[in-house]
């Protein structure tokens, strides 16, 4: 009998004893948090420079903050990133990882999980994106908290989940851009049989295509109106939020579908303003 009293005694011991032991270390990540938080914003910069092939692909991946990217002759690729946080738990709470291959450049953010209060009540770092790329290069941007702007590549371009105003100064080849919050703006000095894609867009957009471009356009559930600045295009609304456009013989794709807002046409060699239509 007294066996089992030790027995019963010592559990309850441990139980205690891990209960203190939890509520200790709770204390010290809610002392832990609130000490990061009365920090002053700590910032962090990643400079690298690598080597691309033409045509390579880079990647840009669930970032939060602005990228913008500059185009030149070069095969050198230029990465500056400047991090900000609320103190160092904040930026290691959110790694941001750069690979790359001859090939292949991939900047993209990694989150780390905290404890539970740094998990409720922590703030997020953001990091802000500057690139120099070789011209030939081909683009994807995906999960991009912020805006993008792009300088004139010789490639195509895919922007995903951007939550800002998108600007591509030039591409060729074909254009994609699905779930952006914000205005577009693109420009296109070629287009190929897969043409140009836009899908759940809540802003204008302005589409820059070249002179003597033949294109066929289809946009679906529209709210706004598709007007033009080029000549030889002829539009046509059938029915509410259901636009057509032939544009030159026709040809490439220019596929829209759940635009809330404008799509303007213009001249890509034409110095145009950025601004963009609102229903006029």
């Amino acid at each position: 009998m007294k066996r089992i009293v030790i027995v019963v005694v010592l559990v309850v011991l441990a139980g205690v004893a891990g209960i203190v032991a939890r509520s200790a270390a709770t204390r010290h990540e809610l002392r832990e948090f609130v000490s990061h938080n009365e920090e002053s914003d700590v910032r962090q910069e990643i400079r690298e420079k690598y080597e691309l092939a033409p045509g390579a692909q880079v990647e840009l991946l669930g970032l939060n903050g602005f990228v913008k990217i500059e185009a030149s002759d070069t095969r050198t690729a230029e990465v500056y990133i400047e991090r900000i946080g609320a103190g160092e738990e904040a930026l290691k709470r959110r790694q941001i990882e750069v690979e790359a291959t001859g090939n292949r450049l991939t900047i993209k953010s990694n989150k780390h999980e905290g404890g539970f209060f740094s998990r409720l009540f922590g703030s997020e770092a953001h990091e802000n994106v500057t690139l120099k790329l070789p011209r030939q290069i081909s683009l994807l941007t995906k999960g991009i908290n912020g805006s993008v702007k792009v300088g004139e590549l010789d490639g195509s371009v895919e922007v995903a989940g951007v939550n800002g105003r998108v600007e591509i100064a030039s591409a060729s080849g074909t254009a994609s851009f699905s779930g952006v919050n914000g205005n577009i703006t693109v420009a296109l000095q070629r287009l190929d049989s897969e043409g140009i894609s836009l899908k759940g867009i809540n802003g204008n957009i302005e589409l820059r295509l070249p002179e003597n471009a033949n294109a066929s356009l289809e946009a679906k559930g529209m709210n706004g109106r598709v007007v033009s600045e080029l000549p030889s295009v002829s539009i046509d609304e059938p029915k509410h939020g259901y636009y057509s456009a032939k544009i030159g013989n026709g040809g490439s794709a220019i596929t829209a579908k759940g635009i809330n807002g404008n799509i303007r046409l213009t001249s890509a060699s034409k110095n145009s303003n950025p601004g963009l239509a609102t229903g006029n």
